[in-house]
């Protein structure tokens, strides 16, 4: 391989071994020789400090730079700073939307302070998520963000070693880490409220997904809440597994019932999604025959038919609020923070306008 040098300097020439499988990575001593500086001068222009250099020189660096297709040590980088500038997620199911767009806005939060995200998902698995935290946790990574499958107990008992860790996902503080988390109680009770003042509903079904949060969970908790506050007693309950298969099965359950509810709450908007699905495959028709409403708020709640009624997770606020408590744990937010969740009205519930409840 020829590297051609600056015109004012001697051409540099680098030979591969007979048999070799192509030219070799361009290293800081070759971009020193290339632009004619000092390899400290390399690592002063690509650290950006700690030297001032001379900002014609400084061109000439990165020129070379661009030239070479020089690319960072990341490794050595990493051990000299004492940091990757990386950090670690682990999740149920990334494919799940909501997953899928608290991910994005974790990776949007992290590139703010200059990291990059690295995801991995659990499957919804406990051994599966113990092993990947454990590998995370093993490749020096600066943090790790967490949304458990795991019982609070059985997360703090599997200690991290070395790893500053924040809880996503999380309805209660935890004892050991940094957590945040949704108001999923009060934002659950609001969308089952609002069926039962606005459209008279007074069988309101729950589709409830299995999950690791102790039982009865805060969105069933809630929507119990609303009965008790208008002196009714709850509906009934079909739990299944956080899926659109299982808010499918719970649907045709309930749909198959001498007598069916006039409304459904789902726990999740991939569980309406699935609801909605069985709702039109038994010949009736949502809102008209029989109301929805649903929890999370993700983009696909609005883009489905009829567009949803939802308790709306803010979930741009909570990911900023995850990386900051992971890079600034000496904060007095850092501990756990409880977010409000918006009631996003649309025609599921059977509103004929889009809007959003306070």
């Amino acid at each position: 391989m020829v590297y051609t040098a600056h015109p004012a300097r001697t051409r540099i020439v680098t030979s591969e071994a007979p048999g070799s499988p192509g030219p070799r990575p361009a290293t800081r001593a070759d971009v020193a020789r290339y632009a004619g500086v000092s390899t400290a001068v390399v690592s002063y222009v690509v650290n950006d400090g700690p030297r001032r250099v001379a900002p014609e020189t400084a061109a000439r660096v990165r020129a070379a730079i661009g030239i070479l297709n020089y690319r960072p040590n990341v490794n050595a980088r990493a051990l000299k700073k004492g940091s990757t500038e990386m950090l670690g997620l682990v999740v149920p199911d990334i494919t799940n939307p909501f997953f899928a767009e608290y991910a994005r806005a974790l990776e949007a939060a992290a590139a703010a302070y200059g990291y990059v995200l690295v995801v991995a998902t659990s499957e919804g698995n406990e051994a599966n998520e113990s092993r990947i935290v454990s590998d995370l946790a093993g490749r020096h990574l600066d943090g790790l963000i967490i949304s458990t499958v795991r019982t609070p107990s059985d997360f703090r008992a599997a200690r991290l070693p070395g790893r500053r860790t924040v809880l996503i996902n999380c309805s209660t503080p935890s004892a050991d880490y940094a957590a945040v988390g949704p108001d999923s109680r009060e934002g659950a009770r609001a969308a089952v409220d609002h069926l039962i003042t606005i459209h008279g509903h007074q069988s309101i079904a729950l589709i409830m997904g299995e999950s690791s949060e102790p039982v009865p969970e805060p969105r069933e908790k809630g929507w119990s809440d609303a009965f008790h506050a208008h002196k009714l007693p709850p509906g009934p309950i079909v739990r299944t597994s956080f899926s659109r298969g299982g808010g499918y099965e719970a649907a045709v359950r309930l749909l198959s019932w001498p007598t069916r509810p006039s409304a459904i709450f789902a726990a999740s908007d991939q569980l309406c999604t699935g609801t909605l699905k069985a709702i039109r495959e038994a010949g009736l028709c949502c809102p008209d025959d029989i109301a929805v409403v649903s929890f999370d708020g993700t983009t696909e709640s609005e883009y489905c038919w009829p567009p949803l009624t939802v308790a709306r997770q803010p979930i741009r606020a909570m990911a900023e609020a995850a990386v900051s408590a992971l890079l600034n744990p000496t904060s007095p937010a850092a501990a756990y923070q409880r977010f409000p969740l918006d009631l996003i009205i649309r025609e599921s519930c059977g509103c004929s306008r889009s809007g959003a409840a306070s």
